[in-house]
C-alpha cells in the first residue's frame, strides 16, 4: 500500500469517533460495533480490525468488525447514521464518504449531520 493511501485511510479513522450518551463511568459495558464500509479482506477492513484490537486492548471490550460493502461506501454509512447515537456503533470513514455527496444525486443520509454528530460527541458525556 502506498504511503499516501495509508494516510489517507488512517486520516479518516481519525474521524472515527462514538456518538455517544450515558455516564462516563459506565462506558462502554458491552461490545462495540465498529462498521467497515466495505468487503472484508481489503484495505480498509485489515485498517478496521487493526484499529478494532487497539480499541479492545485500551477499552476492555470486545469490538465486532462488521463490513458493510457497496455502493461506494453508502451502505454502511447508512447503517451508523440510522444507529442509536450511544457510542456502541462506530464508522471507519473512509475518503468515498467525503466524494459520495458530489457523485450521488441523493444520499440515505446527511453527510455533513453524521460528521457533525460524531465530531461533537469524541467522548461519552455525565
Amino acid at each position: 500500500m502506498r504511503r499516501r493511501q495509508f494516510l489517507t485511510i488512517l486520516g479518516g479513522a481519525a474521524l472515527m469517533s462514538p456518538v455517544t450518551a450515558g455516564a462516563v463511568d459506565t462506558y462502554p459495558n458491552r461490545p462495540i460495533r465498529l462498521v467497515v464500509p466495505y468487503p472484508p479482506g481489503g484495505g480498509t477492513d485489515i485498517v478496521g480490525r487493526l484499529l478494532g484490537e487497539k480499541l479492545r486492548a485500551s477499552l476492555g471490550q470486545p469490538i465486532v468488525v462488521d463490513n458493510r460493502g457497496g455502493a461506494g461506501g453508502v451502505l454502511g454509512t447508512e447503517v451508523v447514521a440510522k444507529a442509536t447515537p450511544d457510542g456502541y456503533t462506530l464508522l471507519l470513514v473512509p475518503t468515498s464518504h467525503v466524494i459520495n455527496p458530489s457523485i450521488f444525486a441523493k444520499l440515505p443520509y446527511d453527510t455533513v449531520k453524521v460528521l457533525r454528530r460524531s465530531r461533537s460527541s469524541r467522548r461519552p458525556q455525565s
